[in-house]
């Protein structure tokens, strides 16, 4: 997460938690995770959705790509 308080995420961070994190926390079964979810918790969410293969695809300066296979 250091590498990432920067300008660009800290408006990415700020957004996610205004926007996302709101809009998730509207919905039935909130899990409110916005950009600030990590590799881990996000892995769990897909585990719990069915799937059974998760890998991080690519990371990029602005975006974490994730894998999710049945």
């Amino acid at each position: 997460m250091e590498e990432n308080l920067n300008v660009v995420g800290r408006l990415y961070y700020s957004a996610s938690t205004t926007l996302c994190c709101a809009h998730s926390l509207s919905e039935d079964g909130a899990a409110a995770l916005g950009a600030q979810a990590v590799e881990a918790r996000l892995a769990n969410v897909f585990t719990k959705a069915g799937f059974g293969e998760f890998r991080k695809a690519k990371t990029t300066p602005f975006n974490l790509i994730l894998e999710a296979k049945v």
